[in-house]
């Protein structure tokens, strides 16, 4: 990339999240991330030039250092820091305002500073040497959230033992006018390991996407959230797309049963590239993680009274829902536990402002933060050290609570080469998929306090609207029969008729 022939034509909008737009190469598979700011305070909020350097590329250690290591080689990309024309940042803005949706538009991009995260664009990165024109490779774009269930016991509510965080906050969402509709995804079903309940949960995903699921083809974005729009037309949308793909050529299978067979197909391929054992496909048996008994299910899920009865649930050791969820694992206090290790740590800093840089609050994110991470007081002896280490250990689980996974699909005819990647049949012809991690930036040490309030927000609104709605359910007047239907026949393992 040539940093002195930037021009905004080679670029077009990607996509964005709450802290920064993404825009990709017309040409070469590359994106960039810029850091955006509110509107209402854009000029004052700004960072400088070296601010903002230093803030990308602490992204960029930290995923190097930290989040790499122990989510492992294979799936990170921790790309570079580089500084821009402004001038180019400036007509970039311009030129991808008008594509934003209405409800980002809140924050700007920052045409200040001149600084972005450069990274590969996984959504056109093909897993082989070619690919035929009129079936590019396929991206599909999970974000996972958190798959356990706390057990600590500082934990003061009983029903976070019990409903995920993320089934508990749906109803959140829900209420204050986020999503118009309630998803039936449940992390802790997609972490499972059994294959019908991770079946299931990309169903609920590609049923409800919200931000947590989306598709691209060729590097376009084909299917993705779309608040007022019919679900049902869109994923007959999609399974258009799919045909070329996943429906031999000749097949006498059409209209809503066709529907139905590529997207049986194409979530049969992800839960295969989430169960793949990249680091220990030559080694023997597979290795496998058992989610600890009681922490895997969720009363929540549309499928608690019969699947979670059953079966084994585990994950292959190096499978990248196994590397995910161990990280996530870190923070074994729950927010209600280390609270008062933070206000520990807060206290010290206070008293002490020069220890912040030897504690490595704001970074840096080198080899010696993470054996902070990993290393110290097992047991709360009253020491800084142990509350630093728990602190840490919450940001780095925070991360992995919040990153997405990237799965790169395409179609391999029998004389195309394999680029490190694990080749799937689950017809003909085959595919080849990559899995890449990615949204792995650091967690501010300041929004601990935020998290703890939010939390409380959660449950104690979870449990007020339960318990409402187990007393509509006790008085038959005012029970809508329709309401019951609806829910009996949801649970079901097909897509339904368009």
């Amino acid at each position: 990339m040539e940093l002195d022939k930037m021009d905004e034509n080679d670029w077009k909008y990607h996509g964005e999240g709450n802290k920064s737009l993404v825009v990709s190469h017309v040409q070469h598979a590359r994106v960039l991330r810029l850091l955006k700011y509110s509107t209402e305070d854009a000029e004052n909020s700004h960072k400088t030039t070296e601010q903002a350097f230093r803030h990308i590329q602490n992204i960029v250690d930290y995923s190097k250092n930290v989040m790499k290591p122990l989510l492992g080689e294979t799936f990170v990309h921790n790309g570079e820091a580089v500084k821009l024309p402004l001038d180019f940042i400036r007509q970039l803005s311009l030129k991808v305002q008008q594509e934003r949706p209405e409800s980002r538009c809140d924050k700007v991009m920052d045409t200040f500073s001149g600084c972005a995260l450069c990274l590969p664009n996984l959504t056109q990165l093909s897993s082989c040497c070619c690919y035929e024109q009129h079936r590019p490779p396929l991206c599909v774009e999970i974000k996972p959230k958190c798959g356990f269930l706390p057990s600590s016991r500082h934990v003061t509510k009983d029903i976070k033992t019990k409903v995920c965080r993320f089934c508990m906050h749906q109803h959140f969402k829900f209420a204050s006018g986020k999503w118009k509709r309630l998803s039936r995804y449940c992390p802790l079903d997609l972490f499972s390991g059994n294959k019908q309940r991770m079946y299931l949960a990309i169903k609920h995903l590609i049923e409800e996407p919200q931000n947590n699921f989306k598709i691209f083809k060729g590097g376009e974005c084909i299917y993705s959230c779309k608040d007022d729009a019919d679900v049902l037309q869109d994923v007959d949308d999609l399974a258009q797309h799919l045909r070329p793909y996943f429906l031999p050529s000749g097949s006498f299978i059409n209209g809503h049963q066709s529907s139905k067979f590529v997207l049986n197909e194409l979530i049969q391929v992800i839960v295969s590239a989430l169960l793949s054992s990249w680091d220990s496909a030559h080694s023997g048996e597979p290795r496998k993680t058992h989610v600890p008994e009681g922490r895997g299910t969720c009363e929540a899920s549309l499928l608690h009274c019969d699947l979670l009865r059953n079966g084994n649930h585990c994950l292959p050791k190096d499978c990248v829902l196994a590397r995910i969820l161990g990280t996530q694992m870190l923070d074994n206090l729950d927010i209600e536990g280390l609270n008062p290790l933070f206000r520990r740590v807060d206290q010290h800093l206070q008293d002490f402002p020069k220890e912040r840089s030897r504690l490595q609050i704001d970074g840096p994110y080198n080899e010696n933060f993470l054996e902070k991470v990993q290393s110290g007081p097992t047991e709360d002896d009253g020491s800084i050290q142990y509350a630093v280490r728990k602190v840490h250990q919450y940001r780095v689980a925070m991360t992995a609570k919040d990153c997405s996974i990237m799965i790169v699909i395409s179609p391999c005819g029998e004389d195309d080469g394999l680029v490190q990647t694990l080749e799937i049949q689950p017809t003909k012809p085959g595919f080849t998929t990559s899995v890449s991690i990615l949204d792995l930036d650091p967690k501010p040490y300041e929004s601990i306090p935020h998290q703890s309030k939010l939390d409380a927000k959660i449950v104690n609104y979870y449990i007020k609207s339960t318990q409402a709605s187990h007393q509509e359910m006790d008085n038959p007047e005012r029970t809508n029969p329709s309401r019951f239907l609806a829910r009996d026949t949801d649970c079901t393992l097909v897509f339904h008729p368009v």
